[in-house]
């Protein structure tokens, strides 16, 4: 049987761009794109029972950034629970053919809560977090509690339907009240902006009306890892699991915190990483499998993106994060004897004829 590829996404986006390219590499026939911004407008759409439907990001494109948050400056951090109400229904709304990216599973990988607890029930190393499955932070009073409580120190605060390390604070505390945080996330006049420049803020005042402004966000708590650092840099990994196995990994090195590659981090030598792993008597192929196994709880996703948190030293590895859309690592080629010669996009046109995820659950 033949299927048409149907990608809904944003047509003038990178990702589409890039969807493309990897189709006619393959020989494929090009895709058929529809803009989520048709979805939404039109109340969802309806596919033929013969065709492949590839849900990608919304990109950044600010008609659909406006139908999924509202009106407003699209580097401000606000309305990410709309945002994620809208995106849940739009994916719900789209129906017939065969989806690589199931909505169930969309909308637990677009709530950091639930994706957390989803991963502790399956036994899949993750930091502590005393927010896991929903526990609703109201502010910074809430959050100092909630830390407290579970002893910890150093944090992570992150709204739960965020991306692209958007409205990330690190916090610190010490003895005396003494607090500090780090953030790409700029305060101006009560309200919170998306910048490019990771800051620090001082003092348990500021670091509150950062927190304060960003509480309706829906945030959730994580502990604080101590990651490894290679040339000063503090490195994590982003590992790109297809049809369930780990094809795609990068070392991301950072000054600060957040090692996004957006905020000024840059690709690393993957084997600096491997080496680290071996040299503390950690198999490289069972730092995979972790990235696998958090992939195992989404079967009915072909793609998604883990981001890996290596402990103190490449003792082992948490699983920080787990993406709907964290397959745009241009120029990455894959790893060896999983996806030789191919990018993230070719691997996931290569599984599309064997992957079958009603088997998968």
């Amino acid at each position: 049987m033949t299927r048409e590829l149907v990608v809904i996404g944003d047509p003038t986006g990178r990702r589409t761009q890039l969807i493309r390219d990897a189709l006619k590499r393959s020989g494929q026939p090009e895709a058929r794109i529809i803009s989520w911004g048709q979805v939404l407008n039109d109340g969802g759409v309806e596919a033929s029972p013969t065709d492949t439907v590839w849900l990608d990001s919304p990109g950044d494109s600010a008609d659909i950034d406006r139908l999924l948050r509202g009106p407003g400056d699209q580097t401000r951090i606000g309305n990410g629970p709309r945002w994620y109400q809208r995106f849940c229904d739009a994916a719900s709304s789209v129906l017939g053919g065969r989806l690589l990216s199931d909505p169930a599973d969309i909308a637990i990988l677009f709530d950091k809560r639930l994706c957390h607890d989803d991963l502790t029930r399956a036994s899949v190393p993750v930091p502590a977090s005393p927010t896991s499955g929903g526990e609703a932070v109201a502010d910074w009073a809430d959050v100092r509690r909630l830390t407290s409580d579970a002893g910890m120190r150093r944090f992570f605060v992150k709204p739960a339907h965020g991306s692209s390390a958007a409205g990330v604070v690190a916090v610190e505390t010490a003895s005396g009240g003494r607090v500090q945080a780090r953030s790409s996330a700029e305060l101006c006049d009560g309200r919170t902006y998306n910048s490019l420049r990771v800051r620090t803020y001082r003092g348990e005042r500021d670091v509150a009306s950062l927190i304060d402004a960003l509480a309706p966000e829906n945030l959730h708590i994580e502990a604080w890892i101590p990651k490894p650092t290679v040339g000063g840099r503090s490195a994590d990994l982003r590992v790109v699991v297809v049809a369930g196995v780990a094809t795609h990994a990068v070392l991301r090195l950072g000054v600060s915190p957040m090692t996004n590659l957006h905020l000024g981090g840059t690709r690393g030598d993957l084997t600096v990483a491997v080496n680290g792993f071996r040299r503390a008597g950690v198999d490289w192929d069972g730092v995979l499998g972790v990235a696998e196994d958090a992939a195992t709880c989404f079967p009915r996703t072909l793609c998604v993106g883990v981001d890996l948190l290596p402990t103190s030293g490449w003792r082992g590895v948490v699983v920080g994060e787990v993406n709907a859309f964290g397959d745009l690592l241009p120029g990455l080629a894959g790893l060896p004897g999983r996806a030789d010669g191919l990018d993230t996009y070719d691997a996931q046109i290569a599984a599309l004829d064997g992957w079958r995820c009603d088997d998968a659950a």
